[in-house]
């Protein structure tokens, strides 16, 4: 199982940007899927997740209202919408699944519940 996350680059504050994280190996529709983001000198933080049996989905407060996570089965691949950016966001954004499948009915933002990740994309925001 492989995941790429993709789409990071440079955007002025104000901008947006969308993630992408797509899966070899698995059907990523049946797997609950995690956003998260490091910024240097800083410790790991969930963004964004949605759990695998009913998509509840959850946002870290520093994005609700900014930040929508969603999924197309078509293309095997889970979205980070990113807007109204701001230079806190600035990171190294990484996607991860549960392949444990523990997450079906909710999700969450602790990494240990994760089992497999992606590479990092990085996201800067700068004017």
């Amino acid at each position: 199982v492989q995941l790429q996350a993709s789409g990071g680059g440079l955007v002025q504050p104000g901008g947006s940007l969308r993630l992408s994280c797509a899966a070899s190996g698995i059907t990523m529709d049946y797997y609950a899927i995690g956003w998260f983001r490091q910024a240097p000198g800083k410790e790991r933080e969930g963004v964004s997740c949605i759990s695998s049996e009913d998509d509840t989905i959850e946002h870290a407060d520093s994005v609700k209202g900014r930040f929508t996570i969603s999924r197309d089965n078509a293309k095997n691949t889970v979205y980070l919408q990113m807007n109204n950016l701001k230079p806190e966001d600035t990171a190294v954004y990484y996607c991860a699944t549960d392949l444990e499948g523990r997450q079906r009915f909710s999700c969450s933002h602790y990494g240990r519940n994760y089992d497999t990740w992606g590479q990092g994309t990085q996201v800067t925001v700068s004017s």
